[in-house]
């Protein structure tokens, strides 16, 4: 009966929660054929419910920590809604059996074996507690009876933890008159006799005798012995604690040994993870986060950003993690406030639907910006903490370049931030230093290659670079891929002819084709152009080279583009780092330094979570550059953020600088390597940058605004709207519906922000909306939100611009037609001898990856508004090969910044009192 009716209820749960099955867990130590049996007839009972039984086995050799690790994994896994750890524990090694019950989560406890669960039913606690289920089996055979327990005697014999103890609470609580018996009762007959309701849980066979018991009495006979017993094939046979013959003569109802009591302690284990998937239920509605929000204290004026950020208690992140239904084990804390996400939760959640996946953008932006970070940050917060729905935002890793320059930091701004502020925009969890340390070694491995094949034989080379140890030469398996890339088809480095081992040991690297630099995360012009080489160590070998900031470096790029650690360690093997005499381009895999790069990289391939100040999760992942790289996080980043919020979550990452640059490398590059199709763009505009397109004076970081700005001119915002008009088309050009986001700021009036709304509808925008988000924090972009919901139940027909089988001119030609308004292309001739040598050397297939201006849709940043007719140049153009992309440079840019006159390091300083970080960033 009892199995028919959890039948019916998971059936009621599956058609209520589409997908949803209460998950049983049975942790076994050891392999005892009695468990294994126990733990079968388990297995058996779970797959007739419905239920989804989960049987971890661990060694006999397993220690306690092994044991409690596997324990807290299970603890936080959502999926598991009971979970039992079966006794006996069979290892080798010391174990506390207490300590390890007392581990399970007490809201998972279907054996009800933990203090806390003990604790609650000897309170009477019964409604918010799990009962035994042997108890609670006895008290279901008891109800079956139809006899009433209140005010019943009842004898429990016995007084473990397991079943005696909890029974007499249980009986208690149901309000009979309870005595407990045991070893050192000595009217134990006399007792027994008295008893309307006898349990016997003594573990000694047939204790009980017939004649003990009360005429009329309900006997429960939990034991379980091996007596012997000739006429069985094992020679014994089992019996209860009660001599059954005898006793069944004089009971109104008795159940047998076996086949009584034993059926039902697996039907009440059923029964309790039914209710606590129950429980689950009522708490947590599947594929909805039950998450703690922050509640903001709006001032006005709005303080400074740090100031916001400092007077906000972010949530422990491992908080933050449980919520959103991470595994314990699946996140690596980094302190109170950050945390790396393994890659492993990617893999457990493989069958889980996507969410919903909008990217951030804005119209070309001043150079203060239009507040892309402010709105990504601001939008997650009203689509959680005010509209109640899973969301994530992606974010990328700012530089301490920008942050110690002229930028400042980049955590969003306002009310609208990734909190702690000084965290995110420090060191976070190092990623940035180990693409620094990676990229550097292959700088070292490049020139350190050179000089030993200037200054050595083939045969010296060969020596070193195949040692023979302990009398024995082998090559390393990146030796042997190189052997298989040169097409030499040896593994026995004896039977390498001379002129093998000359292709083997020989790069040949062309000095003036090096195109791999140094870097460094920090601003410094002086570093622009260097000499190295300079020591007499060196024996003459110098050559001209420069530095690069580090997020500019091709590793930040492929860190950003990688979809698991094998994709990155291959990416990372393919980036080429120059050219050969012979014009063949030269990898990192031919330098031998890929498996090296793998393990610098490790850890920085796992996302980083923080929160917003509102309390909604953020993942911080990979800053590539968006002019020589793509502008966008990492793909691995959105990927887990997708699964975790589920089908009808959110996930809303942002691109780099406008929509010309940023999200046009998002759809073409990124979301091509991805696979992911997005539901939305959202475009941010700001009245300040369109009266700047309509013909404004210039915007200047540093300086104050001239009075155009502060004043109402709906003419000069009009002409300013051509660039507002442009951005939409390239958005949907993409076939993906647009929603502008209007960031007010307090010098714009009501006409002006009408207007821009106005004139966005017209232009073809979905729906166009004003914020106030960063005075209002997620209140103030409620409407945003609302219409970011609608749009995305609209269909996006999402399409590429171009196919990369085009050659590479053509793919260059349509980003500056379709895109930038160009009426055509011009290479100089730099360019036009790199798109032969890339095709040449395989690279022609290649997505396109514009390096220009992001203050213009032209390549002039003098040129506002949306200019038409112009030619664009190409002064020249490289290869990113392991990212996967090529990047023309359309005019000249630095990837090394310099610092201002006045840096923002001069408003950054720490207060040696208290630790805490005090400036402007």
């Amino acid at each position: 009966q009892v199995r028919e009716r959890l039948k019916k209820q998971v059936v009621e749960m599956k058609e209520k929660f589409p997908g949803f099955r209460p998950g049983l867990a049975i942790l076994q130590v050891g392999n005892r054929d009695d468990s294994n049996l126990y733990i079968n007839m388990k297995l058996k009972a779970a797959a007739e419910i419905g239920i989804s039984a989960n049987h971890i086995k661990l060694p006999n050799t397993a220690t306690e920590a092994e044991v409690l690790k596997c324990i807290a994994s299970l603890n936080g896994d959502p999926a598991v809604h009971g979970f039992i750890v079966q006794l006996p524990l069979d290892s080798d090694k010391p174990i506390n059996t207490e300590k390890i019950t007392n581990a399970v989560a007490p809201e998972k406890d279907v054996d009800g074996l933990s203090s806390i669960n003990a604790g609650k039913l000897s309170r009477g606690d019964l409604g918010d507690c799990f009962i035994p289920c042997t108890p609670k089996g006895c008290m279901e055979l008891i109800r079956q009876t139809g006899i009433q327990v209140a005010g019943k005697r009842a004898v429990v014999v016995g007084r473990s933890k397991i079943v005696g103890a909890p029974m007499h609470d249980l009986l208690l609580w149901n309000h009979a008159t309870v005595t407990t018996c045991h070893s050192k009762t000595s009217t134990l007959a006399e007792e027994v006799g008295k008893a309307d309701i006898l349990v016997v849980a003594a573990g000694k066979a047939e204790m009980v005798k017939g004649e003990w018991i009360k005429p009329g009495a309900i006997v429960i006979d939990c034991g379980i012995n091996h007596v012997p017993d000739s006429t069985k094939a094992s020679g014994k046979r089992v019996v209860g604690d009660v001599a059954y013959s005898t006793a069944k003569e004089k009971a109104s109802y008795i159940t047998p040994v076996p086949g009584g009591v034993g059926p039902m302690t697996v039907a009440m284990l059923m029964q309790s993870t039914v209710e606590s998937a129950q429980r689950f239920l009522e708490k947590f509605q599947p594929g909805k986060w039950n998450i703690q929000y922050n509640q903001l204290t709006l001032k006005v004026p709005v303080p400074s950003d740090i100031e916001i950020s400092q007077s906000c208690i972010p949530k422990p992140i491992d908080q933050v993690a449980k919520e959103v239904g991470l595994l314990p084990d699946e996140v690596e804390l980094y302190g109170q406030t950050k945390a790396k996400v393994h890659l492993s939760a990617l893999k457990r959640l493989k069958n889980q639907p996507d969410g919903k996946y909008i990217v951030v953008t804005g119209i070309t932006p001043t150079p203060l910006g239009e507040g892309k970070s402010t709105t990504t940050v601001g939008l997650v917060q009203a689509l959680g903490a005010h509209l109640h729905q899973n969301v994530f935002a992606c974010v990328r890793q700012p530089s301490q370049g920008p942050t110690f320059g002229i930028k400042g930091g980049a955590a969003g701004g306002g009310y609208c931030q990734v909190i702690p502020m000084e965290e995110f925009n420090l060191h976070l969890t190092g990623d940035i230093h180990a693409i620094t340390a990676a990229n550097n070694l292959v700088a070292a491995a490049v020139d350190a290659r050179i000089f030993h094949e200037l200054t050595q034989t083939d045969q010296a080379l060969y020596n070193r670079l195949v040692p023979s140890v302990n009398g024995v030469r082998k090559f390393s398996d990146i030796q042997i891929r190189r052997l298989q890339k040169l097409g030499i088809n040896k593994t026995d480095p004896t039977a390498l002819t001379k002129e093998e081992v000359n292709l083997f040991v020989r790069l040949d690297i062309d000095p003036g084709t090096i195109t791999w630099q140094r870097v460094l995360d920090t601003n410094d012009r002086f570093l622009r152009k260097i000499t190295i080489g300079q020591s007499p160590t060196e024996k003459g070998f110098s050559r001209m080279a420069q530095f690069d900031i580090t997020v500019s470096s091709e590793i930040m790029a492929v860190l950003a583009l990688s979809d698991g650690l094998d994709d990155m360690k291959k990416r990372l093997g393919r980036m080429v780092v120059a050219s050969s005499k012979r014009g063949e381009p030269v990898t990192t895999d031919d330098l031998g330094v890929t498996g090296a790069l793998a393990v610098l990289m490790k850890d920085a391939v796992k996302p980083n979570l923080m929160q917003t100040l509102e309390g909604t999760p953020v993942f911080v992942h990979a800053g590539p550059f968006a002019n020589i790289a793509h502008g966008n996080s990492s793909v691995l980043a959105d990927k887990i953020a997708l699964k975790l919020v589920g089908k009808e979550g959110f996930v809303v990452t942002e691109a780099g600088f406008g929509a010309d640059i940023g999200m046009e490398k998002f759809f073409n590059i990124k979301c091509r390597y991805s696979g992911l199709r997005p539901h939305v763009v959202v475009l941010v505009a700001t009245v300040r940058a369109l009266k700047m397109h309509g013909g404004g004076p210039a915007v200047t970081a540093g300086v104050p605004l001239p009075k155009e700005y502060m004043e109402e001119n709906l003419q000069l915002l009009a002409k300013g709207c051509s660039n507002l008009n442009k951005q939409i088309q390239n958005a949907r050009m993409f076939g993906v519906p647009v929603v502008v986001a209007v960031n007010a700021f307090k010098t714009d009036t009501k006409a002006e922000l009408a207007l821009v709304v106005q004139l966005a509808k017209e232009a073809g925008a979905f729906e166009a909306v004003e914020c106030t988000h960063w005075a209002e924090g997620g209140k103030g972009a409620v409407a945003l939100a609302q219409a970011v919901q609608r749009a995305s139940q609209t269909p996006s027909n999402f399409r590429f611009l171009y196919n990369v089988e085009l050659p590479v001119i053509d793919k260059i030609r349509l980003i500056a037609q379709q895109i930038y308004g160009a009426s055509d292309i011009e290479l100089l001739p730099e360019a036009q001898e790199k798109v032969s040598v890339y095709t040449k050397q395989g690279f022609g297939n290649l997505p396109i990856c514009m390096a220009k201006t992001h203050l213009s849709l032209s390549h002039d940043p003098e040129q506002k508004g949306a200019p038409t007719g112009f030619i664009l140049p190409i002064r020249d153009i490289r290869a990113s090969v392991g990212a996967g992309f090529l990047y023309p440079l359309v005019g000249t840019m630095s990837t090394m910044p310099g610092l201002p006159t006045r840096p923002c390091f001069y408003d950054i300083d720490l207060d040696p009192a208290s630790g805490e970080v005090n400036g402007l960033f």
